[in-house]
Formats: C-alpha cells, sequence, structure tokens
C-alpha cells in the first residue's frame, strides 16, 4: 500500500476521497486554482500545490501540473476524483510511465468504455443489448443528420468522451438538430477535449438503471447492486437511490449478469458503473454506457453494502484482491442522495455564483460537502454545493429522512436548489417509486416554483429577529430613540424580499415582546432564544425555529428548506424621530451602522440643545444626530467617510 495520495480534483469529491484516505493512515496532497485558494478541500489536506488560473484547461485539465505537483510533494499515488481527468487515457499512460500509482482502472478499460462510441461496439460485442443509434467513425454533420432522420425523432446527440449531463442534446424536431449538434461538439471539446459524437433513439419515459461494479487486477469482477437515477435535468442526476424502487428480481438479474459480462469482457480493475435504460413499461434493460470512475452518486450504494467505496478502489489500485466475493454482497435498508447546487429553480436554474454567508446542515445525516460558510461559489466550475444522503431501513423511512433534512437546511449568500429538492423527494411519483426520467416535466410541467404560503409570517419573523439581534448588540437600538423623543417605544421598518414591493412595519415593545403592525393587521411576536445565526420565536402562539445571517446588504432567513432574501431599512418616520430625539444624553451615538457623510462641530465648540453635530448615512437615508443637552464639545469621534457600527459614540456633550 502507498503512504501518500494526490486527488486531482475539488470541491465535495476532493473532501470526501481526502476523509477516507485519512481514515487509512495516507498523507493527503490538494492541488488548487486561483479560484481555490481558500477552498474548503484545500484547507483538509495535509498539504496543497498551486496549479494555474481558475480555468480547468489552465488548471485542473493540465496533466504536467498535476504530475510535477505529485513529484514536488512526493505523491505515489493520484485519484481523480470524478470529472476533470477521471477518464482521461493519455493522464493515465502518463502515471504508469512516471510510475504514479493511478486510482482508477488501466487505461486500456478507459479507452474502451470512456469513450461512448467505443464502448457501445465492445458492449454488442459482449452481447449486451444497447439503445438503437449510430455510433460511427465518420463524424460529419452530414452523416450524423442521416443517422437521426433514419432513427427517427425525437433522438438523443451525445459527446462520445461526455459524463456528467455535459454534451448532451435531446432533439424533438428536424430544424433543431444543426443547433444541437454543434452545441454537443463544443461542449465535448470544452469539457473533455473530444468532440466526437454518436446518435441514440431518445427513450422518453425511461428508468435510469445503473450497476456498481468492481474489479481488480487479479481477475475477479463482481456488482454491488444498482442504483435508480430516473430524476434528472437536462440529463443532470437530481435525485438517485439504492436498491432502485418497484424493480422486478427479473429485470434485477439481467442488469447484473449484463453488467458483469461487459466488464470482464475487458478485463475490468477497478471501481465502474454501468449504466442502463429501460422503458417505464418494459422489462428489458438496455446498455448506455460505463463510467469507469467513482460516480457522484456512489454514497448511496456505501449505506445498503456497508462498504467505504473510496477505500475499496484505493486498496484495488494498490494490487490488493477484492475482500468480497458476490454471494458477500447483501442489501441493507434504503438510502436516496439529493444534489444541492448553487442554482436559483423557480428562474428556470439558472446558475447562481457568490460568497456563502452562513451554511445550516441538518443533523444526524450524511453531508458531503465542498464548501463551507464564508466559501465561494465559482464561475468557472460546475454548481454542485454538497450531496445530502438519507439512510433507512425502508424506502418509506429514508424518504421521510430526507425530506426533513432538506426542510432543516439553509444556505445562505447563494440561493440553492434545496426547496425545489425537498418538493421532489415529496411528490407523489417520487415518493411512491415511480419516477422517470419524465418526472420533472410532468410534475412541474409550468416550472417549479416556490411555496409562499408563509410568505408574511416570514417577513414577520425577519422583521422581529433584525430588530432583537440589534437590540441584543447595542441595547436600546432603535426603542432608545424614539423613547427619547418621547414617543412610544417602537421601530418603523421597511421589509423587501427581492422581486416583491417593499412593506412597512412598526414593531412596538410589549410585555410579551414585540407587536408587529402592518396595515390592519397585527400580531405578537416573543424572541424565546437568539443566538449568532439561529431564533426560536413564538407568534401568535405558534413557535417557529428560524436561521438567519445579516450583511450590511440584506438579511437573510430560512426556514422550512426556503430562504428568502430581504432588504430592511429604517423608514422616513424612524429617521424623523431619530433626528428628533437626538443623541438622548451627552453622548450622541449611533442606532445603526452606517457611514459619517458631514461632521458639523469640532472639539471646543459651544452648542445649544437641538444643535447639529453629525450628519449620518445609513440604509440609503441622510440623518441628522443633535445635542440633546446645552454644552461643550469634548469629544469628536469621527471624520467625513468614517464607516460607523451600531452603539458607537461620534460625539460627546458636556452639559453645561
Amino acid at each position: 500500500m502507498f503512504k501518500s495520495l494526490l486527488v486531482a480534483n475539488r470541491g465535495e469529491i476532493a473532501c470526501r476521497i481526502m476523509r477516507t484516505a485519512k481514515r487509512m493512515g495516507l498523507r493527503t496532497i490538494a492541488v488548487y486554482s486561483d479560484a481555490d485558494r481558500n477552498a474548503l478541500h484545500v484547507r483538509e489536506a495535509d498539504e496543497a500545490v498551486y496549479i494555474g488560473p481558475p480555468p480547468p484547461s489552465e488548471s485542473y485539465l493540465q496533466i504536467d501540473r498535476i504530475i510535477e505537483a505529485a513529484k514536488q510533494t512526493g505523491a505515489e499515488a493520484i485519484h481523480p476524483g470524478y470529472g476533470f481527468l477521471s477518464e482521461n487515457t493519455k493522464f493515465a499512460k502518463a502515471l504508469a510511465d512516471t510510475g504514479i500509482t493511478f486510482v482508477g482502472p488501466d487505461a486500456a478499460c478507459i479507452a474502451a468504455m470512456g469513450d461512448k462510441i467505443e464502448s457501445k461496439r465492445l458492449a454488442e460485442e459482449a452481447g449486451v443489448p444497447g439503445v438503437p443509434g449510430y455510433a460511427g467513425d465518420d463524424q460529419s454533420d452530414e452523416t450524423l443528420i442521416q443517422a437521426a432522420e433514419h432513427i427517427g425523432f425525437p433522438v438523443m446527440v451525445k459527446a462520445s468522451a461526455g459524463g456528467g449531463g455535459k454534451g448532451m442534446r435531446r432533439v424533438f424536431r428536424r430544424e433543431d438538430l444543426e443547433d444541437a449538434i454543434d452545441l454537443a461538439r463544443r461542449e465535448g471539446k470544452s469539457s473533455f477535449g473530444d468532440d466526437r459524437l454518436l446518435v441514440e433513439k431518445l427513450i422518453t419515459r425511461p428508468r435510469h438503471l445503473e450497476v456498481q461494479i468492481a474489479g481488480d487486477k487479479h481477475g475477479n469482477v463482481i456488482h454491488l447492486l444498482e442504483r435508480d437515477c430516473s430524476v434528472q435535468r437536462n440529463n443532470q442526476k437530481v435525485l438517485e437511490e439504492a436498491p432502485a424502487p418497484n424493480l422486478p428480481d427479473s429485470v434485477r438479474e439481467k442488469l447484473f449478469s449484463r453488467a458483469v459480462e461487459l466488464a470482464k469482457a475487458i478485463n475490468y480493475n477497478s471501481l465502474g458503473t454501468v449504466e442502463f435504460i429501460m422503458g417505464a413499461d418494459d422489462d428489458e434493460p438496455a446498455f448506455l454506457e460505463m463510467n469507469t470512475r467513482l460516480q457522484v452518486e456512489h454514497p448511496v450504494t456505501e449505506f445498503v453494502t456497508g462498504l467505504d467505496l473510496v477505500e475499496l478502489q484505493i486498496r484495488i489500485a494498490a494490487g490488493e484482491p477484492l475482500p468480497l466475493k458476490q454471494s458477500d454482497i447483501k442489501v441493507t435498508g434504503h438510502a436516496i442522495e439529493a444534489r444541492v447546487t448553487a442554482e436559483k429553480p423557480a428562474q428556470n436554474f439558472l446558475p447562481d455564483i457568490g460568497r456563502i454567508h452562513h451554511i445550516k446542515w441538518p443533523e444526524n445525516i450524511r453531508i458531503d460537502a465542498g464548501v463551507q460558510s464564508g466559501s465561494e461559489i465559482s464561475q468557472f466550475y460546475d454548481s454542485m454545493i454538497a450531496k445530502v444522503i438519507a439512510q433507512g431501513s425502508t424506502r418509506q423511512e429514508a424518504c421521510d429522512r430526507l425530506i426533513g433534512a432538506l426542510r432543516s437546511t439553509a444556505i445562505m449568500g447563494v440561493e440553492s436548489n434545496v426547496a425545489f429538492l425537498a418538493d421532489c423527494a415529496a411528490a407523489p411519483d417520487f415518493y411512491n417509486g415511480e419516477a422517470t426520467t419524465s418526472f420533472l416535466g410532468e410534475v412541474f410541467p409550468d416550472g417549479w416554483q416556490a411555496d409562499e404560503s408563509e410568505r408574511e409570517t416570514a417577513r414577520v419573523c425577519a422583521a422581529v429577529v433584525w430588530q432583537a439581534q440589534r437590540s441584543a448588540a447595542a441595547g436600546y437600538s432603535g426603542f432608545r430613540a424614539l423613547s427619547g423623543a418621547g414617543l412610544p417605544a417602537r421601530t418603523f421598518l421597511t421589509v423587501q424580499k427581492e422581486g416583491d414591493d417593499p412593506v412597512d412595519l412598526v414593531l412596538s415593545k410589549s410585555t410579551e415582546g414585540y407587536m408587529v403592525t402592518h396595515s390592519d393587521t397585527a400580531s405578537t411576536v416573543r424572541v424565546i432564544e437568539l443566538s449568532e445565526n439561529e431564533a426560536v420565536l413564538m407568534r401568535d402562539g405558534h413557535c417557529k425555529k428560524v436561521t438567519f445571517s445579516n450583511t450590511p446588504e440584506h438579511f437573510y432567513l430560512g426556514f422550512d428548506g426556503r430562504v428568502r432574501t430581504y432588504s430592511i431599512m429604517p423608514t422616513v418616520e424612524y429617521a424623523r424621530a431619530l433626528a428628533f430625539a437626538g443623541g438622548g444624553s451627552g453622548e450622541v451615538t449611533s442606532d445603526m451602522p452606517g457611514s459619517i457623510a458631514e461632521v458639523k462641530v469640532a472639539e471646543g465648540d459651544i452648542v445649544e440643545e437641538g444643535a447639529p453635530l453629525v450628519v449620518m448615512e445609513s440604509m440609503k437615508l441622510l440623518i441628522t444626530l443633535k445635542a440633546s443637552v446645552a454644552g461643550k464639545v469634548t469629544a469628536v469621534n469621527v471624520k467625513q467617510g468614517d464607516l460607523i457600527n451600531a452603539g458607537d459614540v461620534l460625539v460627546v456633550v458636556e452639559e453645561e
């Protein structure tokens, strides 16, 4: 067994691999681009090596730089993860030439199965039936168009070296075919350095089934059961599970035998996945492709088999024989995985980028994450943030646990698909194990939209937590100013959720906590608990636990798997009351964060009560703070342009 492992990848899979490697006593080495200097996988590694600019073509796909990083650190083995160089024949050959162990199959297996065109040919030779289509050497547009017309629409155009949904286009009409070919070629070239394509008949309501294969370097091959990955969007898997629900044993045996036959035919010697597609009303799975790498969804197989697939993969690469026979593989319980991504589901899944201000993950559930609070989601890499994996003794239990876990997740700073995933898992077709690859279009025919039934509750909770947080920090924020003006202790706030019209709320102090008034409606909210990022509120007798995060620009509130982004600012009424109240004593303090627009006095000046001292800007408002007593200015602690926090003492007037 080697003693050191370089992970030639990033994000959650790099963290996942290093977790097992460390448990095995291996020294771990990460590589990183400029965009990933502060990434979680860099922090978790024992060592890390810089390999280039953010674009993958200039860093994570640079074979020479990866190998040089291994040589610099003395890495004896390299694990490619998935994507990037994981199915790159040149990379596997280069490592073999340098004597560095590749944690994956040998180059011959990758060449045979990593290429979709070649894999279809080999599968047919091994007696494994596939989807009807064209996978020939002639790659001219004319030949591909003729093949599609011969097959009949709809068809699927695929990049031969593709994976993860990249380089794949569904084509339902002849007039869309040329654009699909062009886009698939470009994606294949950009993502995998290979623009060859194949064309297949598109089965419109299929199940997507796959078999996990394990082969060693001693000729042994076994299967590690099957998975169902039918819930997909744009050929990208969304929910995955093991074992496949509602699958006849006769079909299951066909899957296993065909996958093992194909793996043996090419002397497969690592972990891999043989993928099949099958009509919803059919019982004949057709070979789709083989992925010669670890899959994103491997955790569900780990749960139901009790195996650590990364450890098994590492031990195979080190030359150890499989420690298991086929008869040792038994299914225990059920597991379901949800892929959490940075995107806006309600806006046609538009990707989102930016800084994650705060993350709250569910407890007592497996989370494979590549980010943490403070991480940046970059434009240069895919949008996956993490995977949430739930296990249960039954499928219903696993499904219930997954829904509960997603409902208690909150990701703040970038928008995510968490609420969408929870709705998918709770939809009857999925919950009952009847989903096909048409699931999303059938369940959300007009696209997914968030449930807005608790819009008003969320707005009130956001205002109360925002105010309570400031009161806890300053002891008097907002209410102090109004009390000093001889007015009832209350705060006037404008609360605006992104995309909605602003709403004015009035928060008044009461013996029960806060009275929140909007137009003709009022409710009482009591803050039971308040910590740095969590609060427990009691609103009109109903308890609600929320997660929140506050930045100078936005206030984020999360509950029930939904994060709402607000702008909260004092209203004009608040500003007027604050200005009228003055500092409330000889010390003139800021009741809110902001900046100094103007300083009207200097140390030593004599001022009258009500004299203007400082003009501050906060939430786009200019607020003049006045002297509440007559006297001498003994301290001026700010100058124009200074940034200030709530509670800062700006000017001191000594009463005379």
